[in-house]
C-alpha cells in the first residue's frame, strides 16, 4: 500500500474512534417525549385548545406516516416542528379558500350545468377551434391545452416569443367572438387556455 494512503486511513482510523457512540433512536418513544412540546408550539399557533390538540394529532400521524423520511442524528423535535408548522399553515390557506354559509344563501346561487351543457360547449369549441387559421391553432392549443410556456412553445413553433404571443391572444379573441364571450367588458379576461 503507498505511503500516502496508509498515513490516510490511519489518520480516518483515529477520527473514527474519536467520533461519540450514535445516540439510540426510539422513533415511537421520542415522538411521545416530543408530544407535550409539540402542544405548547400548537398552542402558541393558534390559540386554541382544541385546535391546538387537533394540529399536534394531525403532525403526529404525518411524522408517523412519513417516520422513513426522518433522518437519526438530526433535531427530532424541529423536524416534527416543521411538520406542524406546516400543517398550521396548510389549513390557514384553506380556511382563507373557504367562505362561511350557515344559512345557505351561497348555496342557492350555485348552478351546476347539466353533463350535455358541457359535452355542447366543448363541441362548439372543438368547431371553433378548426375554423382558426392553423398558426394560432397551433400555438394557442400549446399553450393554452399542452400547458407549454410561450417560450416553449416558440422553440417548438420555431418562431419569435412574441410571435407566439400574438397568435396565442388573436386565437382567443377570435374564439370568445365566436362563443358569444367577448362582451365581458374590458379588462376582464375570461380563462380560455
Amino acid at each position: 500500500m503507498p505511503q500516502r494512503l496508509s498515513g490516510l486511513l490511519a489518520r480516518l482510523d483515529a477520527l473514527l474512534a474519536d467520533a461519540p457512540a450514535p445516540v439510540p433512536f426510539d422513533f415511537r418513544a421520542d415522538i411521545v417525549k416530543a408530544l407535550p412540546a409539540l402542544r405548547t408550539f400548537a398552542l402558541s399557533l393558534c390559540g386554541d385548545a382544541s385546535r391546538a390538540d387537533d394540529l399536534v394529532q394531525e403532525a403526529f400521524a404525518r411524522a408517523w406516516a412519513n417516520q422513513h423520511r426522518f433522518r437519526p442524528g438530526t433535531n427530532f423535535i424541529a423536524w416534527l416542528f416543521t411538520i406542524l408548522c406546516n400543517q398550521f399553515y396548510s389549513e390557514m390557506r384553506k380556511t382563507r379558500r373557504e367562505v362561511e354559509d350557515a344559512d345557505g344563501v351561497h348555496a342557492e346561487r350555485l348552478v351546476s350545468p347539466s353533463d350535455q351543457e358541457d359535452s355542447s360547449t366543448l363541441n362548439s369549441v372543438r368547431q371553433r377551434l378548426g375554423l382558426l387559421p392553423a398558426s394560432q391553432r397551433e400555438a394557442l392549443l400549446l399553450v393554452g391545452a399542452e400547458g407549454f410556456t410561450y417560450e416553449e412553445a416558440a422553440d417548438r413553433i420555431g418562431c419569435q416569443v412574441g410571435t407566439v404571443k400574438s397568435r396565442v391572444s388573436r386565437a382567443r379573441a377570435a374564439l370568445l367572438a365566436e362563443l358569444g364571450l367577448a362582451s365581458h367588458g374590458a379588462g376582464t379576461r375570461p380563462a380560455i387556455g
